[in-house]
């Protein structure tokens, strides 16, 4: 519901790197000394990863067909040196000490389907880190490592700094080690494409892949923000960095150290914003309110608001589509409250009751069934779901197996199977679920399996004989 400014296309979460702030007589050197020792970097060493995605991921990859902003986004994350071909599993970020035994503040897409997290303090010390609780809507991760006496940076307000005013920011660009770039405060204020909860802070300050959770800091070692997104056609700085204001970033670690999670307030409509043409069909002489266009019937406004309505006011707070999800967000969920909204040319008072905001769903690359190996053939497999089929090229198969592995001198790799083909046959039988050939005996060149393969969209038929297809 967020007022679109930046193009989606552009948007790139990174792990960033950021050198902005108020420089004295002796630069920056003063402040990053003092604060430097609270910087740390995470190191996701293990994600989780569907077998059947990572599979697909790998094919589209290997046929450069894979989506360029999601391909570059899933391989800045991947971590320094890693290939996407072979390591979809390690990533990289920042964060920072928040207290002295050992809270620390970073990104939750640095840590989202981790299954182990280390955090590596300034003195070269590795800790294991559990999370503490994340929450999607500001994409904020709280951790915990075991450690007493820790330095430890104060989370301020972006209301203590201006625009044009000097910030810096530290984390771990590419993995090359601690770094500290500088910049100002470009912005106030700025809304993303699909994120009503956050008015960002634009930094000029150069920010790059490692940078992510890391903290934008003012002249007096304050953290004002929390760096994590960077508008970039190319995935490198441009100047258009964004951090997660600090104000906001309290309240969801209180949240979260309390709970694990953040409890929002939700409406479980659909709304657009009121334009001159829309507001004239309806009766109004001013651009104001939320034109609601869909309800969920199974949502906590099913009983109180229609499609068609202009929704004026929540809890006695003005609407406006811009300002909907936020004005949602601080509601208490459970609690019943006043709208108005003019429906069928009057002013209605109505009781709304406030659900909860629900949680996204799964990213599909970290979810989904582990693989299963086939001795007969020598690889591995995967169920296969509709997204994926529409992945492949393959919307109109009912069902298949995903090849997930290959033994590199295993049947199913030397009759030419790769990693990433869908098996929708073995012979006349139609592959539903892996329990259809895992237990398939070894094929021979007296007794091949003829197998229907799908790659590229394209269908044929492999014969697996045990030996190189001839």
């Amino acid at each position: 519901m967020a007022q679109k400014f930046l193009s989606p296309l552009m948007l790139v979460l990174l792990c960033l790197p950021v050198l902005s702030h108020a420089r004295g007589a002796g630069g920056y050197a003063p402040l990053v000394r003092q604060v430097a020792p609270s910087v740390v970097t995470v190191l996701v060493e293990e994600k989780r990863e569907g077998a059947a995605q990572r599979a697909v991921d790998r094919a589209a990859a290997r046929t450069g067909e894979r989506d360029g902003v999601n391909e570059l986004i899933r391989r800045l994350l991947a971590g320094p040196g890693a290939n996407s071909e072979h390591r979809g599993d390690a990533a990289l970020g920042s964060g920072f000490i928040i207290r002295a035994d050992g809270l620390i503040v970073t990104n939750r897409h640095v840590v989202v389907g981790a299954r182990s997290i280390l955090v590596k303090l300034t003195t070269g010390q590795q800790l294991p880190a559990k999370v503490v609780g994340v929450d999607a809507a500001t994409d904020l991760a709280l951790l915990k490592i075991s450690a007493s006496r820790l330095p430890v940076l104060r989370l301020g307000s972006s209301a203590d700094v201006s625009v044009g005013d000097e910030v810096i920011a530290i984390g771990n660009p590419f993995g090359l080690g601690q770094t500290v770039t500088s910049g100002i405060v470009s912005a106030r204020g700025r809304t993303m494409e699909d994120d009503p909860y956050i008015d960002f802070l634009q930094t000029d300050a150069a920010i790059n892949f490692g940078n992510s959770g890391g903290p934008l800091l003012a002249g007096d070692g304050t953290v004002v923000g929390v760096t994590s997104a960077i508008f970039s056609p190319s995935g490198g700085s441009v100047g258009l960095g964004f951090a997660i204001p600090a104000e906001i970033v309290s309240s969801v670690v209180a949240e979260l150290e309390a709970h694990g999670h953040v409890q929002r307030g939700f409406f479980g409509i659909s709304a657009q914003p009121m334009t001159a043409a829309v507001a004239r069909a309806l009766g109004l002489k001013n651009l104001t309110g939320a034109l609601v266009t869909a309800v969920d019937p199974h949502g906590p406004a099913a009983q109180s608001l229609l499609v068609g309505d202009v929704l004026l006011s929540v809890a006695g707070n003005q609407v406006t589509f811009d300002r909907l999800g936020r004005i949602a967000g601080r509601l208490k969920p459970g609690s019943v409250v006043q709208a108005k909204v003019l429906r069928d040319n009057a002013d209605v008072t109505l009781a709304l009751l406030i659900g909860q905001l629900p949680d996204p769903p799964e990213d599909p690359t970290l979810s989904g069934e582990q693989d299963t190996w086939v001795p007969g053939l020598e690889l591995g497999v995967a169920k296969s779901t509709p997204d994926l089929r529409k992945a492949m090229k393959a919307e109109d198969e009912s069902s298949g197996l995903i090849v997930t592995q290959l033994r590199p001198a295993g049947g199913g790799a030397l009759a030419g199977l790769q990693v990433g083909d869908l098996l929708t046959h073995a012979g006349t039988k139609h592959l539903t679920e892996v329990g259809d050939i895992a237990s398939v005996s070894k094929p021979t060149p007296k007794q091949p399996l003829l197998l229907r393969v799908i790659r590229a969209g394209s269908p044929s038929f492999v014969a697996v004989t045990g030996g190189e297809e001839k």
